[in-house]
């Protein structure tokens, strides 16, 4: 028989500070690693203690993806792999819990995640606002690191942010707050760099500040000391004594001097210097990089659901419903609109449904019974469109049907078929979804200029 309550560690002090909840305590993390088996633990250790033993327990498979709360002060390392502090009311570890495990259960169809973008997807998902969080360290060549990527690793090598881009382009993960703009040298990818100043004609470091006059009788321009003859100014080039500034001479606005080559100028050029490969880059030819933190995506929530089983055949749909991913769609879309803006036929058809009130149907049903509820609308609605029509969910609310060869008498019938279908399927629940349709059909309503994104966010406007 499944258990109702979890069985919950402490790992540090006692357990005074959590009354009304029974603990495993250990004083240490080697105790506790070998003698529990717990659901939820809580680390109660200061913040520089408790970020490696957070780490070390992430890296352990049982409690890889388990709830963690560290109960003092957080360091980043604390931020990035736990749970936050725990709950004010220590009862209501109980409830969090059971939604963790039925999000678990949810995940990938049941199936334990096995490869890294898996266990990646799976640790955001049971987490309602889980993030891949960068975190600063001046120990590592890039400044920034993502604890998270590197404990769900299992030693794989990874470069952390092209993985994450990538996950990004296929809309998987979206892009967070921006934290960091990083230079990077373009031979390494280092981001220790030394900007230094140095002379714009030989590029040599060798320069400093220097006062220099100008001679308006013959234009020489030099070291103020060249000019100084026994306590007068006389031009050394050709000999004029220089008495009134402003009509004899001035002092120019070159104040640096290069050493090496002699040049006069006002600004020095700036070299960046890699502290790590020794080369120089012109400061505008350096990579630049925005470190950014990053978290699940509509499409990596449909994907988490659905499951990663697919075959090659159908590697780019998500599960049995069959649906072409959002990048996949957008492109099918801008290839329809060229077709028509160029030969005006055949004309197509683009649908969008919207589930108003999903969210209030899953809290009233529950997420298991809520998220079943729409993936029979879906399969339903499938049902009925033609084989030739192409499908996207772009997130759990918004679908679009997209109908090549239908006008708008065409659309007109399918849209009926649609709404009977949703009426049957959620007629006699407790909270029907409402479905709000937005409807599109080219060249008729076709815009000038105006591709897949454009169209889909218009239409989106009129869903809600």
């Amino acid at each position: 028989m499944s258990r109702t309550t979890p069985r919950i560690a402490l790992l540090g002090a006692g357990p005074y500070r959590f009354p009304g909840i029974e603990l495993e305590c250990y004083n240490d993390l080697a105790s506790l690693q070998g003698n529990s088996e717990a659901d939820v633990l809580l680390v109660d250790l200061p913040g520089e203690q408790a970020g490696p033993a957070l780490r070390s327990l992430r890296l352990d498979p049982r409690y890889r993806f388990s709830l963690i709360y560290c109960c003092q002060d957080q360091d980043p390392w604390c931020i990035a792999l736990g749970d936050g502090p725990p709950p004010a009311d220590p009862g209501a570890i109980t409830p969090l819990w059971r939604l963790w495990r039925e999000r678990l259960g949810l995940f990938n169809r049941g199936a334990a995640p096995e490869r890294f973008e898996e266990r990646v997807m799976a640790w955001l998902w049971l987490r309602s606002r889980g993030e891949v969080l960068a975190v600063r360290d001046a120990g590592v060549p890039q400044h920034y690191r993502y604890p998270l990527l590197e404990v769900l690793g299992n030693e794989e090598t990874i470069n952390q942010f092209s993985w994450l881009q990538l996950m990004s382009q296929q809309g998987w993960l979206e892009e967070g707050e921006l934290q960091d703009r990083l230079r990077l040298c373009t031979s390494c990818g280092s981001g220790r760099l030394n900007y230094v100043d140095v002379c714009p004609e030989c590029q040599a470091l060798d320069i400093g500040r220097q006062p220099s006059l100008h001679c308006f009788t013959c234009g020489h321009v030099g070291p103020q000391e060249h000019f100084l003859k026994e306590g007068v100014l006389l031009c050394p080039n050709c000999l004029t004594r220089l008495r009134h500034i402003g009509s004899d001479y001035d002092r120019p606005l070159e104040n640096y001097r290069c050493r090496n080559c002699q040049a006069f100028f006002v600004d020095a050029a700036v070299d960046a210097r890699c502290l790590d490969c020794g080369q120089s880059h012109a400061p505008d030819k350096l990579r630049v990089r925005e470190i950014r933190h990053f978290r699940l995506a509509e499409a990596g929530r449909l994907r988490c659901r659905e499951g990663f089983g697919a075959g090659a055949m159908n590697i780019e749909r998500f599960g049995s419903l069959n649906l072409l991913p959002r990048q996949a769609f957008l492109d099918l879309l801008n290839w329809q609109l060229q077709l028509t803006r160029r030969h005006r036929d055949p004309a197509f058809s683009l649908l969008g449904l919207r589930f108003v009130n999903l969210l209030e149907t899953l809290f009233q049903l529950g997420e298991m019974r809520g998220h079943a509820l729409v993936d029979g609308l879906v399969e339903r609605l499938q049902e009925a469109v033609r084989e030739t029509d192409r499908c996207c969910r772009l997130s759990e609310e918004v679908l679009w049907l997209l109908m090549p060869h239908t006008d708008a008498t065409g659309m007109e019938v399918v849209r009926k078929r649609l709404v009977k279908g949703a009426e049957r399927l959620t007629a006699g629940q407790a909270t029907p979804i409402e479905v709000r349709l937005a409807v599109f059909t080219a060249p008729d309503d076709q815009q000038e200029q105006e591709d897949a994104a454009l169209l889909l966010a218009r239409l989106g406007g009129q869903l809600g």
